[in-house]
């Protein structure tokens, strides 16, 4: 028997011989296949193991009709996910639940309106089988091009774009309590004795944003005067909100930002117009992602969210839906609403 070259790759062919199987056994075994006896399955992964065997990736496309790749879509400039630890830490979570899954991340940022273009060829192209996405805006083309060229897809945050009839039920997401976290915080303030209560808005085309700004209302309701400005998730955003508040409301007392960032951003200026935080402004954020909250001056009070377990949700509902089979694609998927918690720290 010729020995093989020590540079040559073992195929498919030595793997059935060594484990005593036949090629369409082992390859059953390889691509995931049902049907096989667990003794057998135990012979081919130790067969493989002892030749170091690496499957082919393009044939095993051919035979399962799947990439083994998962994209990852953020609809965000780079500055914005490269500042923000919102967005690693969610990336993180999915991260670890495809490599659980033995899939790659694919990462697809959005710079502006012609990158969804170029996206949508990609997701067409046939170079992964599903797609997570978060981060979307209400006028955002990603769920029309995933509808239309029928890519599974989960998002992250509540479905706020323009549908036809009967698409959203369609929709599998994952997302936080976004307004009864912000109800939380507001009535916290007011068990304080805090009476002229802000808040920082983030983009309200953007669900998170609109949820927090309801739950605001709905905690403050008739217990004081409703005081709001748009910002943009940013410190700078956050800055600018707070100024337009103050020379709107030189009185307020108490500041709920839709988060951590433009908490961050508030707190500067709380400052610099000469106002102690928590003595004259009691502050609250949202998200809790490290390390802004802890290791701001005075370290925020804010609203946590299991950022990177929604992260690996979106992941684990992506996968089930990719494995699942024909039925379980067609059913309904049921949305996923992650806990929120008050973290109480000097801020508030």
């Amino acid at each position: 028997m010729t020995e093989p070259r020590p540079d040559s790759r073992p195929t498919l062919e030595a793997v059935a011989a060594h484990a005593g199987v036949s090629r369409a056994t082992a390859s059953r075994v390889v691509n995931g296949g049902d049907g096989v006896r667990a003794h057998l399955v135990d012979r081919v992964r130790t067969a493989i193991r002892v030749l170091g065997y690496v499957p082919n990736p393009a044939a095993r496309t051919l035979v399962t009709r799947r990439t083994g790749a998962v994209a990852v879509i953020i609809a965000e400039p780079e500055i914005r996910i490269f500042s923000d630890p919102f967005f690693s830490r969610q990336v993180r979570g999915i991260a670890k639940e495809l490599t659980a899954h033995d899939t790659q991340l694919v990462l697809l940022l959005v710079e502006d309106r012609g990158d969804y273009e170029r996206i949508e060829r990609y997701l067409a192209g046939g170079h992964v089988d599903g797609a997570l996405a978060f981060s979307l805006h209400t006028d955002d083309p990603l769920p029309a091009i995933t509808r239309r060229i029928g890519m599974p897809t989960v998002y992250g945050g509540r479905p706020g774009w323009t549908t036809g009839p009967g698409e959203e039920e369609g929709v599998a997401y994952v997302d936080a309590d976004n307004r009864g976290g912000a109800r939380e915080a507001v009535r916290y303030l007011l068990a304080q004795g805090r009476r002229r209560i802000a808040h920082i808005a983030g983009p309200l085309d953007q669900t998170s944003a609109a949820d927090r700004l309801s739950g605001y209302r709905e905690a403050l309701a008739a217990a004081g005067p409703e005081l709001f400005a748009e910002g943009d998730f940013t410190p700078a955003g956050g800055a600018r909100a707070m100024a337009e508040l103050l020379d709107r409301d030189a009185g307020i007392d108490a500041v709920f930002a839709g988060n951590d960032l433009m908490a961050t951003g508030a707190l500067r200026v709380l400052r610099e117009s000469g106002r102690t935080v928590p003595g004259d402004v009691a502050l609250v954020g949202f998200d809790d992602a490290e390390p802004v909250a802890e290791s701001a001056d005075p370290p925020l009070t804010t609203v946590r969210q299991d950022i990177e377990g929604m992260g690996r949700l979106m992941a684990r509902l992506l996968m089930r839906r990719l494995n699942g089979g024909a039925d379980v694609r067609r059913t309904a998927p049921e949305p996923v609403i992650t806990a929120t918690a008050l973290v109480r720290r000097a801020s508030a």
